[in-house]
């Protein structure tokens, strides 16, 4: 099922666990109107073992011109998309080294940014060059050479970009300066002083116009700034005032601190819907409410803030301060994610309208396959990962039924992990250990198998029989019930029928379950 040039994207290799990632410096020059990027990468790396050859990646349209250490041209082959460079003699285990890859061609285009990877060449209204970066999933190797998997960032990184004067390039963490060049280039050199994953560097090239702001936050001041194109100005100002310090605060309450104040926060006009680049999030939502104008629950909540500053902002926390080391378990960013936007909702509104938009989330889960993807393959699981992964999580604060303690969960997950990669059975074990309970059946049900549990009831000689069908041997989900008009209680159940002593009395009339709260089946017999 899966190819051989499959293991070299997704896995985890010798070739690839053999240096850890320090430091990047990506050099490159963008001819908008040739669709032509050209320049180089140096990587800064501690080796973790003796090796004298390494993987790094890069698509096979563009050519690796060299490949140079200490001075010299080094050797390198290629197979599918991924390089192998073969150094003059071993680097020895803890030894801190670099080497430089040259590069040049025409980047693949991307057919439906951002949900294919490539770059996106457009204009804007004057008819100016207009171009974006949009590689998730596909890989940052789709533009640029780097070791194109999640489980390593780099600690920092510079961004240089130039691009025919007249033109800006906005990309991650903070201008250092803009040095005019010979033959009309301008280059743009951004400083990421916090770690990053490469599918979220980016390049963004076109005739912004900046205005900025800033939000008292948790860490101090928060710088914002924003860059649009000059058609798009006034809408920004209105837009994204409405949105950004509301998302900030509500984002802040429950995760804790924006994870990258060093690095700025800011929103970037983009050719496409959208993406969580870290410090510098692709907007592409029209200026328009809800998700392109549309309400995704369906409950009319959705209507009322901007759906893409929000999700994608959200991935500053999930995503790109914490990160799947493969990209199996991006449920880890997408249903905490998704998740978000409830609570947001919560936040500005009140709980009942943050449960009821998170009910309405339903209507877009599938229930057609795992969560949880093949792992080594770079390979996603289902799409569900994002709905039902937020109803997942609202289950188990349901479950845990203490909303501060709730609060506190969260937030000590972003301080547990802040700025790391992480197994997605790092984040269940965290869950586990933090609450006190142990959720590891109702996370397997929901993130490994397709199908929901079955609330299976009885009624029989007088007595209130049920139990759980589900493909987790012994699941007991604690569920919430109640005689109609009377207070929800807890009830434990297993895999077998048992009576339901705590709802004595009960009939097919007036047995309620909490099926709000909890996504579930329910088979009354």
């Amino acid at each position: 099922m899966y190819t051989r040039a499959d293991s070299l994207r997704g896995g985890q290799t010798p070739l690839r666990t053999c240096y850890d990632l320090n430091y990047y410096h990506l050099d490159v020059r963008l001819d908008p109107a040739k669709r032509f990027i050209s320049g180089s990468n140096i990587f800064r790396f501690t080796a973790t073992r003796d090796f004298n050859r390494l993987q790094f990646d890069l698509f096979a349209n563009l050519q690796v011109d060299k490949v140079q250490y200490k001075g010299k041209d080094v050797p390198f082959v290629r197979e599918a998309n991924a390089v192998f460079v073969t150094f003059p003699k071993a680097i020895a285990q803890g030894r801190r080294d670099e080497f430089t890859v040259y590069y040049s061609g025409n980047p693949i285009v991307a057919k439906k940014a951002p949900w294919d990877g490539g770059m996106v060449f457009t204009q804007d209204a004057a008819g100016k060059p207009w171009v974006a970066t949009a590689c998730q999933g596909t890989g940052a190797s789709i533009w640029w050479p780097t070791k194109d998997q999640q489980a390593d960032e780099v600690d920092s990184m510079l961004i240089s970009v130039s691009v025919p004067t007249g033109l800006k390039d906005i990309s991650n963490g903070r201008l250092r300066r803009t040095t005019r060049l010979k033959g009309g280039y301008t280059r743009f050199d951004w400083a990421v002083t916090n770690p990053i994953n490469n599918y979220d560097v980016a390049l963004n090239v076109g005739n912004f116009q900046h205005f900025s702001d800033s939000y008292a936050g948790e860490k101090g001041p928060l710088t914002l700034d924003y860059w649009v194109l000059p058609e798009n100005l006034i809408k920004a100002k209105i837009q994204f005032a409405a949105n950004v310090k509301p998302m900030l605060k509500s984002m802040e309450h429950w995760f804790g601190p924006y994870p990258f104040y060093q690095d700025g926060y800011k929103l970037v006009d983009a050719p496409h819907l959208g993406m969580e680049h870290q410090s510098a999030v692709a907007y592409g939502n029209k200026y328009e409410n809800g998700y392109l104008g549309k309400d995704r629950s369906n409950t009319g909540w959705g209507l009322k803030w901007d759906f893409i500053i929000i999700h994608e902002s959200g991935h500053e926390w999930f995503g790109n301060s914490i990160t799947s080391k493969d990209i199996a378990d991006m449920w880890v960013h997408e249903a905490f994610t998704t998740y978000s936007e409830a609570l947001f909702v919560e936040n500005q509104f009140g709980k009942p309208a943050g449960q009821e938009y998170l009910h309405g989330q339903r209507r877009n889960i599938q229930n057609d396959g795992p969560i949880i993807g093949p792992y080594g393959v770079n390979k996603e699981g289902s799409g569900d990962m994002y709905d039902k992964g937020s109803n997942l999580l609202n289950m188990l604060r349901t479950i845990l039924n203490d909303d501060a303690k709730w609060r506190q969960l969260l937030r000590g997950l972003s301080g547990t992990f802040y700025h790391q990669t992480v197994t997605g059975q790092q984040v269940i074990d965290y869950f586990n250990r933090e609450s006190g309970r142990d959720f590891t059946k109702i996370f397997d049900q929901y993130l490994r198998h397709r199908s929901l549990p079955i609330l299976e009831i009885r009624f029989e000689d007088g007595k209130t029989l049920a139990r759980w069908v589900a493909n987790i041997d012994k699941f007991d989900m604690p569920v919430r019930m109640r005689l109609r008009g009377g207070e929800y209680q807890f009830v434990t159940l297993t895999t077998k029928f048992a009576p339901i002593k705590e709802m004595a009395g009960a009939t097919k009339e007036n047995l309620e379950v909490d099926t709000f709260n909890y996504y579930i089946g329910v088979l009354v017999d």
